[in-house]
């Protein structure tokens, strides 16, 4: 079973666009095209000034929003109505006035005593409607609310007692701020969206245009699909692969789960539990370098430091979730008594490799690049290039001609798979912006200290729940911007590592994709599964423990990280290897043998003491496990060494 190559993944994780046909679909390709061929061009050659670069990324983005998402349901799904071509001709207008004024303007609002245009004004609050509007469309309600609650206390703010009070701050300086500044809805996220995020969701979308989804697809089918449980060690290791090129939990659900999850269930895993495997799986692939979230490119121009060394620090981590997954499964499958697929059924990993081979090239080539230290921009549009050749190449070895739709396609839907990104990262601007004007972030840092009494402990579980809270009803990006903003600093405070406190907030983002009630990820996957969505959900998050374990790693042994010298790295990685084979097998209740209460208990244990650093821990950890492992292997060994007596003293049988 392929994936259907007409659904982008934004169609996956929002709501039904418009099916549009005739000249408005040829319009929106044509403006879906034109937008990722603009930030090829800046890619390729320089980037424009920060206030030309980021109204054009905003403005083709906003008309393709309303081009292409009704207003509601009652809204015509086959045409677009007058009043959305007035909201996207409304997007140009805007964003072409700040471009053509942007000098003029900064200039009005940063001279001291100085007050913006009524055209400034007027302009910039239609922008911050737009946003919002927009936002709406694709993501629903929840982020619009809380960037809607920050505006309105930027306006009132200063009529509140105790900390939550400032200053009072014209309703002009608000606006201003969020359209000619670069403080709000055009501050780093929405630059980061138009620089480096867009073209590694372009370089994804041109990667599964040319058939990479599908060839890692059916590698991990080939590798995989003969051991016990092989359909859900598919459905973990394309995980994997996919989420290195999607870098979306949701799509990487629809797109490896409408073929993984099918063979879970025929081979006799519960649809709930098939659901959880893809569900959990796929929310790694956000976790899972060279192509991570976008938050993670955004993380890298917060800390100021390096895209790969953010890759670099996320790599054990990763292969550590995986790795408790598919272990997990495992045990599920030795349990259950699943066995995997029938040989004849199964691909050749040869055949495959053979026919394909080629599409380990753009990636091996991004990697090299960003190893070597090269822009992020620059490396990932060299491995677009290597990709637009690739497949040329190809059609002209098969077919003895060149058909350019693929091409046209992957254009089209890398555009299109940035809206939802594009439109968080304008939408949550905005709230930076009233956090930097009013100093909120600061004083809810402070508060949040105060609240922990100091502990690190206490503060990292207040940050936990504060992220899973937020990222049940927000994109990762967006969970990850306000997050870094108000709850970071405190972490760091205390005297962590930015970067392990940035991930930490990261990490927890992501996990709240299959975290009840609000599990979208968990939906999505018992959507296909047919299964009930909460349960789904529960087992999922079951299945992702080693997830809400690891980012208390990052904080007390960032050895985890690849920071510190070579033997704590490797000690880390062996004891964490180690700790999330005992909590899966703990969880699971198996091993060789069914496990006992008592023995699950030790296990948990033992993970939880091998996750935290120390020697001391590590070695009563590696003690426990070695108990459960004695006793659960002493029946064998009794039975032979008593088969063994009887074979050498006829008197015994």
């Amino acid at each position: 079973m392929r994936i259907t190559e007409e659904k982008d993944l934004r169609d996956i994780e929002t709501a039904s666009t418009r099916r549009l046909v005739g000249k408005p679909a040829r319009l929106v390709t044509l403006i879906a095209v034109g937008m990722s061929l603009f930030h090829l061009y800046t890619a390729g050659t320089i980037v424009f000034q920060p206030m030309v670069q980021r109204p054009i990324h905003l403005g083709l983005a906003l008309i393709l929003v309303f081009l292409l998402y009704p207003w509601g349901k009652r809204s015509p799904r086959n045409r677009v109505p007058l009043t959305e071509l007035i909201l996207a001709l409304g997007s140009i207008v805007v964003n072409v006035y700040l471009i053509i004024n942007w000098t003029m303007a900064s200039d009005r609002v940063t001279m001291i005593g100085a007050m913006p245009g009524l055209l400034d004004l007027l302009f910039g609050a239609f922008t911050i409607f737009l946003v919002i509007e927009a936002t709406r469309r694709v993501i629903g309600w929840a982020l619009p609310m809380v960037s809607i609650v920050f505006l309105i206390y930027g306006i009132v703010g200063h009529l509140l007692p105790g900390i939550l009070g400032f200053p009072r701050v014209p309703i002009s300086r608000i606006i201003a701020v969020n359209y000619i500044a670069t403080d709000g809805i055009f501050g780093i996220p929405l630059g980061v969206s138009a620089t480096f995020v867009f073209l590694f969701v372009l370089f994804g979308a041109f990667l599964q245009k040319i058939g990479g989804g599908q060839f890692f697809i059916d590698l991990a089918y080939s590798l995989f699909g003969r051991f016990r449980g092989g359909p859900a060690k598919i459905a973990v290791v394309a995980s994997a692969c996919f989420g290195t090129i999607s870098g979306s939990g949701i799509a990487n659900v629809a797109g490896t789960g409408q073929f993984t999850i099918p063979l879970m269930k025929k081979t006799g895993y519960q649809p709930a539990f098939a659901g959880a495997v893809e569900a959990a799986a796929s929310i790694g692939g956000q976790l899972m370098p060279p192509v991570m979230g976008a938050a993670a490119f955004i993380m890298a121009e917060i800390l100021g430091i390096p895209y790969i060394s953010i890759c670099i620090a996320a790599v054990l981590p990763a292969i550590l979730y995986f790795l408790a997954i598919f272990v997990m499964v495992d045990l599920e499958a030795a349990k259950t008594g699943l066995r995997g697929l029938p040989k004849e059924e199964l691909p050749e990993p040869k055949r495959i490799l053979k026919k394909a081979w080629y599409l380990f090239i753009p990636l091996v080539i991004l990697i090299y690049l960003l190893v070597i230290q090269i822009s992020p921009m620059k490396a990932c549009f060299w491995s677009i290039m290597a990709m637009v050749v690739i497949e040329i190449a190809q059609q002209w070895i098969r077919k003895k001609r060149i058909d350019f739709r693929p091409i046209l396609e992957g254009l089209e839907a890398g555009a299109k798979g940035m809206l939802i990104v594009v439109t968080a990262c304008a939408c949550a601007g905005i709230v930076i912006g009233i956090i930097n004007m009013t100093g909120f972030g600061l004083k809810f840092s402070d508060f949040i200290i105060d609240v922990a009494r100091g502990s690190l402990l206490f503060l990292l579980i207040i940050t936990m729940l504060s992220s899973l809270i937020l990222g049940m009803g927000l994109p990762t990006v967006a969970c990850y911007i306000i997050l870094a903003i108000i709850s970071a600093p405190a972490i760091v405070e205390l005297g962590v590592m930015p970067l392990a406190a940035h991930l930490f907030v990261f990490y927890f983002g992501i996990i709240a994709a299959i975290t009840p009630p609000v599990a979208l990820a968990a939906y999505v996957g018992a959507g296909i599964a047919g299964a009930n969505p909460m349960r789904t959900g529960f087992i999922a998050c079951r299945l992702g423990l080693a997830a809400f374990l690891l980012p208390y790693m990052f904080i007390y042994g960032p050895a985890i990280l690849m920071k510190g010298n070579p033997q704590d790295i490797v000690l880390a990685a062996i004891s964490g290897v180690v700790g999330i084979w005992a909590l899966a097998a703990g969880l699971q209740g198996y091993f060789r043998q069914p496990l006992v209460m008592w023995q699950r208990v030790i296990l948990l244990i033992a993970a939880v003491l091998l996750i935290k650093p120390g020697l001391t821990t590590d070695l009563i950890g590696y003690g426990l496990v070695g108990l459960v492992f004695l006793i659960q292997r002493a029946p064998v060994w009794m039975g032979w060494t008593f088969s063994k007596i009887q074979s050498q003293n006829p008197k015994f049988k």
